[in-house]
Order: C-alpha cells, then sequence, then structure tokens
C-alpha cells in the first residue's frame, strides 16, 4: 500500500466494558485500546499507537470515548469507521472517523469530560439490565442527592474522591456540572469536569448515596470536600453503572 503524507485521525468510539479489563492495553488481558489497535493494524497494514482521551477502568461502558492515530495509509478517512467495524467484536464500535489538526492529541486537546452513572432502585435485580447499572435495595432522596451536589460545583481539591492518592501532580479539579435526575426507580448522575481523577465519579456517587438514603445529612457533602481525606467519603460505587458520556474540545485544537 502506497505511503501519503501523514494525517491524524480522530475517533469516536462506544464500548461495552463489560468483557474488557478497561482502556489501557496490558499484557496478556483483553483492553479496548488493544482490540482498536490490531484493528487499525489490518486495515491500514502498519502498528499504530491509539492514543485515548483517558483511561476507563474495568468493566466502565463509553457512549463517547474519543482517541487519534496517525497514520500515511491511503485509505479514505471517511471509509474508517466502517472498515475498522468490521474487524472489531460485537462491545465495541468506532461512531466516526475524522480527520484532525495533526497536532490534535484526544487527551492533552481535551477541555473537559462528561460521564453518566446510572442507579435502579429496586429490591428486585433486572436481567436486562445488571450489567449496565447499579442496583440498590434501598429508596433513594434524590432531591436530597441533588442539594448535596451543588457543593461539587467549582474548583476544588478532590483528593477525597481519589483512590490510591496521589495519582495525578494535582488533584485540584473544576466540576462545572453535577446533576442528578430520575425517572421511576431510574436515576442518573451527570458529572462534568476538566478532568477526573482515579475513581473519582464513582467516589462522589457512592457518597451522594449514602446522602439519599439518610445515613449522612445533606452537608456532609461540604464537609468531605474540605476533609481532603477520602476515608471520609462514601465507598467507590460499581463499574458497570459509569458511562463516559462525551468529551469536549475547543474546536481550534481539532
Amino acid at each position: 500500500m502506497q505511503d501519503s503524507p501523514e494525517k491524524n485521525i480522530k475517533l469516536t468510539i462506544s464500548y461495552d466494558g463489560t468483557e474488557f479489563f478497561g482502556w489501557q492495553t496490558q499484557p496478556g488481558k483483553r483492553t479496548i485500546q488493544e482490540t482498536i489497535e490490531k484493528a487499525i493494524e489490518k486495515i491500514t497494514g502498519h502498528e499504530a499507537k491509539l492514543m485515548g482521551s483517558g483511561r476507563t477502568d474495568s468493566g466502565v461502558h463509553a457512549l463517547g470515548q474519543v482517541a487519534n492515530f496517525k497514520t500515511r495509509s491511503t485509505i479514505e478517512t471517511t471509509r474508517i469507521a466502517m472498515a475498522l467495524n468490521s474487524y472489531l467484536p460485537e462491545d465495541v464500535s468506532i461512531l466516526e472517523a475524522e480527520d484532525a489538526n495533526i497536532c490534535f492529541d484526544a487527551n492533552r486537546s481535551a477541555i473537559s469530560k462528561t460521564y453518566r452513572y446510572v442507579i435502579r432502585c429496586s429490591r428486585a435485580t433486572d436481567p436486562f439490565s445488571r450489567k449496565y447499572a447499579h442496583t440498590v435495595k434501598y429508596s433513594l432522596d434524590e432531591e436530597k442527592m441533588r442539594v448535596a451536589a451543588t457543593a461539587l460545583l467549582g474548583t476544588h481539591d478532590f483528593q477525597c474522591f481519589e483512590t490510591d492518592w496521589p495519582n495525578r501532580a494535582t488533584s485540584i479539579r473544576n466540576i462545572h456540572k453535577a446533576i442528578i435526575s430520575r425517572m421511576g426507580d431510574w436515576i442518573w448522575i451527570t458529572v462534568e469536569a476538566d478532568g477526573f481523577l482515579y475513581n473519582m465519579v464513582r467516589a462522589i456517587v457512592g457518597s451522594l448515596i449514602e446522602i439519599g438514603r439518610g445515613f449522612w445529612p445533606v452537608e456532609k457533602m461540604e464537609q468531605i470536600i474540605a476533609s481532603r481525606n477520602r476515608n471520609h467519603a462514601g465507598p467507590t460505587a460499581p463499574a458497570k453503572g459509569l458511562y463516559l458520556l462525551k468529551v469536549n474540545y475547543d474546536k481550534i485544537h481539532e
């Protein structure tokens, strides 16, 4: 296959994380990154390093993960998504492939990310959602959760929600949105921030559940953040309820 000038391909990806050991390639384990890289090699004829917007953990799902790779392949960009999907398993799909600025980096160019966590309140197990939502067998007061979530907004040191601190150079993050929605037995928590710490969303959810069930007062959220201590926050909610919903970019970097 004849080479052409190098181009940078931006992929939008959806996957069911149930049977994956997370995003990042790990020896001897099935990961999303390695699975897609193998498909890229099949359609381009060369190895490629796929750069994701961030790592999702084992069991976490994505509706709008973003990644990029560079190639000199002559395959038309408009055909890349279809070509990759022909080699990918059913639990991962390329939604879109686009030409990006050669300097675009799916991780470094991101200005914010949006995650959603799905909770089902029921004493009975639902066979159809058991891998895609966290079922709690007690009632939750979503209004208390909604009030508590307002304490998350703005710029704070969120090491209280970080597992195995420190994992990053700083634990200071800016949360733009923290929205609690409900329909019947279903509650979903949507959080947008300029970045997230390891297990941050799942620890936030675990804390909101404790408040929603009446185990903690609404004011507890402010106290948790002020403490900067992971031991003061709630448990880490299961990975299966978490979805990477969207990654946002400044158009100038795309």
